[in-house]
């Protein structure tokens, strides 16, 4: 068989141990208890296939997690609440990687790995929300307790995104 043949049949095979490893049920079960689940790529198939030492991959996937959502609330001088349409918290991470691959001393002798570690980092959010008040406002006791004519309002709550990625490119000895 072909190098090449058999490196691409290496990196099929691979990719189908990777998606097996995902989806297997005793794999799954730890993740759901911690804030970030790992995804492992096995490259070892390609390193025995194929000879030279293969790079090592490994991931983080975060798991949102919902916050407690603020009601509507009473604002003096409005017949509507406000924040009739409230926006949801969502909690969670971006996801991390870890990259290791060899170098053959191009550099000099003490270079032996380039890695490129990026952990996950926190993410709060906020999704869109709405605000409406009618047209009519708080009674006036001037007109007999009667309410006055006005120009409806709405705003919509812009979405905010909180988070502090990080990466670190490294280059040093040691495997």
């Amino acid at each position: 068989m072909k190098p090449t043949t058999r490196g691409t049949l290496a990196a099929v095979m691979t990719g189908v141990a990777a998606g097996a490893a995902v989806a297997a049920p005793a794999v799954a079960a730890p993740a759901v208890a911690a804030d970030t689940g790992p995804v492992p790529v096995p490259l070892n198939g390609v390193e025995q296939s194929l000879g030279p030492k293969a790079p090592t991959i490994a991931g983080e996937v975060p798991l949102p997690l919902p916050g407690r959502v603020e009601g509507p609330r009473y604002v003096e001088g409005r017949m509507i609440s406000d924040g009739d349409v409230p926006q949801v918290p969502l909690s969670g991470g971006l996801p991390g990687a870890d990259v290791r691959t060899p170098l053959p001393h191009v550099l000099g002798d003490g270079f032996d790995h380039l890695g490129l570690p990026a952990p996950a980092a926190d993410l709060r959010t906020l999704t869109p929300g709405a605000s409406l008040n009618g047209p009519l406002s708080a009674p006036n006791p001037d007109h007999l307790g009667l309410p006055e004519l006005k120009p409806p309002q709405a705003a919509v709550l812009a979405p905010v995104l909180k988070t502090v990625p990080g990466a670190n490119a490294e280059m040093g000895s040691g495997a």
